[in-house]
């Protein structure tokens, strides 16, 4: 019989009733380590003194069962915190108000009681993946900056396949070409295939061949001696040269000139360069690697890219997916980039909205992981202030389609079938109708994405709108109950009121 070890979950309960917390962990069985706690003040202090993956909150507790301090604190030190535990908010007095102030305030879900084991469940499941991010996000923000991860974070099928060739080719000494569309982060790549090699000591030298004229690249690449053209007062290495023992990127390999072609298959083949006036050759010992946005197969029948430089340049193939392909990644890019530019700008950014979050989602993005990047960091820059942005922080392109932060009449339950069913639809137009694709971008089961889509139309259809009751911090004297469904129909955990 094989063994298998499963890690541990653990639960910060913050749950004035102390009965609820015994219960709940018999509910959720074994793996989850629940820690109740029965005041914000102990929860507060329980976040300092130990290492959590999630928060389950009770938003109705009162001021003075908080030990002076209510769910709103508990929240931002949450936030604050560099690992930054996940927070699920639930409670009777569910509104829209509070749907609008505990997503604000870094909730990532807010359930409202009775609580469904199933959802809670779910819900623990998406926080307990988010945690675990956080804490990859800030291991890497350790030594890495945005302009080196931006395209190797997330955990896409594709960029796993783009990882496993990045640690497969470090180590050896071979060209490599990366394709892709413009900003999907090949210039990234490169840089990590050096970071990973036995040359990460040596220079690494990027080149952008896009933007300078054919005489320029010559220059740029091969150096010039004194008096090889009018203004050359002095000798000057190219940027072979100023490569030597390290890594040259070649950037838009497919907008060089013919002629230049020719004279870039020579320095890899021999090994040598000549700089502009000069007959002496210079070796150099430099791993290449191109990138480019083109069909360079294409261009070779075309008669447009030699066919020996490109079987020169691509021993080795890592294409770059475009980030319209890995949609899945986009929450944990911006989460990087918030906490990036946050830091670079001094703003006290922490986190984005539901309605932010789902406009990300449903754009297109032309000009993939470069434009995320400069949408979060435009957002930080501009803001007012806010602890997380929201759909007005958006720049005008992407408010087409949003989650509005603006809940419908009616109780938060309401408002978060609301979000659901946004998100589900968005999904679904994605994917042409196709359910179980669209389950497999919201990364839930077809099951339960059947059972979503029949809970919001018998919702849609015969709940009641209520007026919106209290804000996020409740007075609410009921006390929690548990709703799991059982064979018979509703199997109701009811706890003792506690009444202070």
């Amino acid at each position: 019989m094989r063994l298998q070890c499963v890690a541990e979950k653990h639960i910060l309960l913050v749950e004035p009733d102390e009965a609820f917390g015994d219960v709940l962990q018999g509910v959720l069985g074994p793996g989850y380590v629940l820690r109740p706690v029965l005041s914000v003040e102990a929860g507060i202090a329980e976040l300092e003194a130990k290492d959590l993956d999630v928060v389950l909150l009770n938003v109705d507790i009162r001021q003075d069962q908080g030990g002076g301090l209510n769910c709103r604190d508990l929240l931002r030190a949450a936030a604050e915190r560099p690992d930054s535990p996940s927070v699920i908010a639930y409670g009777w007095d569910a509104n829209k108000q509070a749907a609008i102030e505990a997503f604000q305030l870094g909730a990532m879900d807010f359930l409202a009681q009775p609580l469904d084991i199933r959802e809670l469940k779910f819900a623990l499941d998406g926080a307990f993946r988010r945690s675990a991010l956080a804490r990859e996000l800030v291991s890497a923000q350790s030594f890495l900056g945005p302009t080196r991860i931006e395209g190797l974070l997330g955990s896409s099928p594709g960029m796993e396949r783009v990882s496993e060739m990045v640690r497969k080719v470090a180590g050896v000494f071979t060209t490599v070409l990366l394709t892709g569309e413009s900003g999907t982060g090949k210039g990234v790549v490169a840089q990590a295939i050096h970071r990973l090699s036995p040359r990460a000591d040596r220079p690494f030298v990027g080149v952008s061949l896009c933007v300078l004229s054919e005489s320029l690249i010559e220059d740029e690449l091969f150096g010039h001696e004194r008096g090889a053209y009018t203004g050359a007062s002095q000798s000057r290495r190219g940027r072979f040269e100023e490569a030597n023992g390290g890594t040259i990127f070649l950037d838009e390999i497919g907008d060089l000139a013919l002629p230049l072609q020719t004279k870039l298959l020579r320095v890899l083949q021999e090994r040598t360069v000549e700089r502009l006036g000069s007959n002496v050759a210079h070796p150099v010992d430099v791993r290449v690697i191109c990138a480019t946005n083109r069909n360079l197969e294409k261009m070779v029948q075309e008669g447009t890219f030699r066919e020996d430089l490109y079987y020169r340049i691509s021993v080795v193939k890592i294409h770059m997916p475009p980030l319209r392909e890995r949609m899945e990644d986009i929450p944990f890019l911006a989460e990087y980039f918030v906490r990036y530019f946050a830091k670079v700008h001094n703003k006290a950014v922490r986190g984005l909205t539901p309605g932010y979050l789902s406009a990300l989602a449903g754009h297109g993005w032309p000009g993939n992981v470069r434009e995320l990047q400069n949408v979060i960091e435009r957002s930080i820059v501009l803001t007012n202030g806010h602890a997380h942005l929201g759909v007005k922080d958006l720049p005008p392109e992407l408010k087409g389609w949003t989650v509005s932060e603006e809940a419908p009449a009616g109780s938060f339950h309401d408002a978060v079938l609301g979000f659901k069913r946004e998100l589900i639809r968005a999904a679904l137009r994605m994917h042409g109708g196709n359910r179980l694709r669209a389950a497999q971008e919201l990364r839930i089961s077809r099951c339960y994405l059947h059972r979503l889509l029949k809970q919001i139309k018998l919702k849609d259809a015969e709940a009641p709108l209520r007026e919106p009751q209290a804000g996020l911090v409740g007075e609410s004297g009921r006390g929690p109950r548990l709703h799991r469904a059982g064979r018979g129909g509703a199997e109701e955990f009811r706890l003792p009121s506690r009444v202070v």
